[in-house]
């Protein structure tokens, strides 16, 4: 029997995108200065009232409303509009404590080894997933509305379309066979900010030639494939004077939509010592490489850490039913001997102190090849680790 999975995506104008640019902006800001800042940073923005908050350690002291101010002009909104007001104060010495001493080293367990040393910055459990049906290793609809939403702004900053604003929606439902296989294009939905004298027959020209085909290559629409351009009709006010933005509201956007569930914390604005983000992007890489390495179809890692301990408290894998070399329990041994699982190894393995994290803020934290966490480095290593 054939099912229907869909995925959706916002554009970096979208009022909770916004709020995790900039989020992610203050991060790299503060790591270009000091590598070791500690950050935890979160955004609202509501009509013209943007609050930044959170708790940050730095040598260096970022100028909090510049950062905004460069996001909010980058992305096509005036930043005179907006009063910006920061709320920031320094992290709790308490988990600072924790996170700087492990619960390894306090208790005379670490032998001095760096890796154990620095704890998780918080507890949590962190979802990774993979599987083989587009180049990606992702969910053919999780990659075409993140490409839709991509090929939106693309469109809109370079001038190859006209009269459209920064806030913008994505959505692609995929028909699968019963065997699990991508066949057809069903739904694709896209809502696009515009300016009051774009009509709609313009819009859905332009959307159509300039959005769509480019963007949809990969199984383009057909006879059968429903099309809903700005299905609600007129979209002039938008962004956050339509809807309130906030930090870590996109769970599903960033990760992997419906195809896995989403852990315990969202991942923007905060720095690689919280294991929401970094125990997040190192389930990725062991998931993407377990595939790769032909040990399995799909692939769900989950990973969870407790608070001032460096070791994960679980290491669990699930192939749905399409391993190949071994058990799960048994790839989910091989993880732990193959991918160093501390937030240091983690930190180390995946260069997570390099200012890149404003990239990783809009469509999706996953399937951009420059990534780290995007290599296929391991696959051989796995494959060793389960003869």
């Amino acid at each position: 029997m054939n099912q229907f999975y869909t995925a959706e995506s916002v554009t970096e104008g979208h009022p909770d995108k916004l709020c995790d640019l900039i989020a992610d902006s203050v991060l790299d800001a503060c790591l270009c200065h000091d590598a070791l800042s500690r950050v935890a940073c979160e955004v609202m923005v509501s009509g013209r009232n943007l609050i930044i908050a959170g708790e940050i350690n730095s040598l260096w002291n970022p100028d909090i409303p510049r950062i905004a101010r460069e996001v909010l002009t980058r992305v096509g909104y005036d930043p005179g509009y907006f009063v910006i007001q920061p709320f920031i104060r320094r992290q709790s010495p308490d988990i600072a404590a924790g996170v700087d001493h492990s619960l390894e080293e306090r208790q005379g367990i670490s032998a001095n080894l760096p890796t154990l040393q620095l704890g998780a910055g918080d507890q949590g459990i962190m979802v990774g997933y993979a599987c083989d049906e587009t180049p990606e290793l992702l969910p053919l609809p999780v990659v075409l509305a993140n490409r839709l939403a991509a090929s939106l702004t693309l469109a809109r900053k370079s001038g190859t379309i006209h009269g459209f604003l920064p806030d913008g929606k994505t959505q692609v439902t995929v028909e699968y066979d019963g065997d699990g296989n991508p066949i057809h294009l069903d739904t694709v939905v896209v809502s696009a900010q515009h300016l009051p004298d774009l009509s709609y027959d313009e819009l859905c020209w332009q959307l159509t030639h300039h959005v769509l085909t480019p963007a949809l290559d990969a199984i383009p629409p057909d006879e059968n494939t429903r099309i809903l351009l700005n299905p609600a009709g007129r979209f002039v006010a938008g962004g956050s004077d339509a809807d309130t933005g906030l930090t870590g509201r996109k769970l599903a956007v960033d990760a992997y939509g419906i195809f896995a569930p989403v852990g315990g914390g969202s991942f923007s604005g905060k720095d690689p010592t919280k294991v929401d983000r970094s125990g997040a992007y190192m389930a990725r890489y062991i998931a993407k490489n377990m595939v790769a390495a032909g040990l399995c179809e799909k692939c769900q890692v989950t990973l969870s850490y407790a608070i001032g301990r460096a070791e994960p408290v679980m290491v669990q894998v699930d192939t749905f039913g399409t391993g190949t070399a071994c058990a799960d329990d048994c790839l989910a041994d091989a993880a732990r001997i193959v991918f160093g699982l501390t937030p240091a190894d983690m930190i180390r393995e995946l260069d997570l102190l390099t200012p890149r994290y404003a990239r990783t803020a809009v469509y999706g934290h996953f399937g951009k090849p420059d990534f780290p966490w995007e290599r296929l480095d391991r696959v051989k290593l796995l494959r060793m680790a389960v003869i």
